[in-house]
C-alpha cells in the first residue's frame, strides 16, 4: 500500500513576494519531477499589494502610486486565483506545494480542507470561525456596529448586554484569505491568516474585490489574548498536517517538520 509522501515544514521568515513566487515556482517544478516531497512554506512579506490577471483586479486597486509609496506599499503581479490582495508584517501566509492526488484531493476538496485548518486553528483560541457560500476563506461573526462582542459573548451569540435592547444583526469579516495555483496537479499559493497587521493597508483596496465585506485579525478579535505568531504558526501547521494525513488515512502517514 503507497504511502502519503512526508510533509516538509519550511519557515523563511520575512521575505519579498516576488524571491517567495520564485522559490515556490522551484519547488512546485521539483515536486512535479519527484525530486522533492511536498512541503509547507510558511512566510511573512513586506505591505504588497497583489494582483490577478482579472481584469477587475486593477479596478479593485483603490490607492493611487503616490498614496502607496507613501505608505510603503509595492504591487506585484501573481498567478494565483481570485482577484486581489494585501500581504503584510503581521499576517501568517502558507503556501502549501505538493501533489493533490498523493492525498486524495481534488481542487475543491483541498480548498474545503485549508479552511478547515484554519478553522481548527481559531478554534484554539475560543473563536468559532465559518465558511461563506460563494466566498472562498475564512470568516468570523461580528457585531453590526462594527464592534467585537465582549468576552463572555465573543464566540457564541451576540445577545445584546439589556434584555429591552433589540440583538444587533451581526456582520461578518474575513480573517483569512485564499487563492491557489494548480500546475500538473500540483498545488501553488494558499492562505494568508490575520494574526496582527496593519488593517488600514486593506482600506487601499477592495479586498478579494468583495466591496462589502470587512477584514480583521485575531489581534483585532482577541485583543490583549492574541497569541505571537510563532504560536499561531505553530498551531496551524499542525492542523494542516493532521488535515492532511486523514485524507490519506487509508495509508502510512509520516509527518517531519524541518526549518533549513
Amino acid at each position: 500500500m503507497p504511502s502519503t509522501p512526508d510533509i516538509l515544514t519550511r519557515d523563511l521568515g520575512t521575505l519579498a513576494y516576488g524571491p517567495a513566487l520564485d522559490l515556490q515556482r522551484q519547488l512546485n517544478q521539483q515536486v512535479i519531477d519527484g525530486q522533492h516531497p511536498p512541503t509547507l512554506l510558511l512566510v511573512q512579506h513586506p505591505p504588497v499589494i497583489t494582483l490577478t490577471r482579472r481584469p477587475s483586479a486593477r479596478q479593485n486597486l483603490i490607492a493611487d502610486q503616490q498614496r502607496l509609496t507613501q505608505l510603503g506599499v509595492s504591487t506585484h503581479e501573481t498567478d494565483r486565483g481570485g482577484d486581489i490582495t494585501y500581504h503584510g508584517p503581521g499576517q501568517l501566509v502558507v503556501y502549501p506545494i505538493l501533489k493533490l492526488a498523493d492525498f486524495g484531493l481534488d481542487l475543491s476538496s483541498y480548498m474545503r480542507l485549508l479552511e478547515q485548518a484554519v478553522i481548527d486553528t481559531v478554534a484554539a483560541w475560543g473563536i468559532t470561525a465559518h465558511r461563506e457560500c460563494g466566498a472562498t476563506g475564512v470568516w468570523v461573526a461580528g457585531m453590526a456596529d462594527g464592534r467585537w462582542p465582549m468576552a463572555d459573548q465573543r464566540h457564541t451569540s451576540c445577545v445584546a448586554a439589556n434584555p429591552q435592547t433589540p440583538t444587533p444583526k451581526p456582520h461578518t469579516a474575513k480573517l483569512c484569505a485564499m487563492g491557489v495555483r494548480i500546475r500538473k496537479n500540483t498545488t501553488m499559493h494558499g492562505l494568508a491568516l490575520n494574526v496582527d497587521p496593519d488593517l488600514s493597508h486593506f482600506d487601499l483596496i477592495v479586498p478579494c474585490g468583495l466591496a462589502d465585506r470587512s477584514v480583521t485579525s485575531l489581534k483585532q478579535v482577541l485583543g490583549v489574548n492574541c497569541p505571537t505568531m510563532q504560536v499561531v504558526k505553530n498551531v496551524l501547521v499542525e492542523q494542516l498536517q493532521t488535515l492532511l494525513c486523514r485524507e490519506g488515512e487509508d495509508m502510512t502517514c509520516v509527518m517531519r517538520r524541518k526549518t533549513p
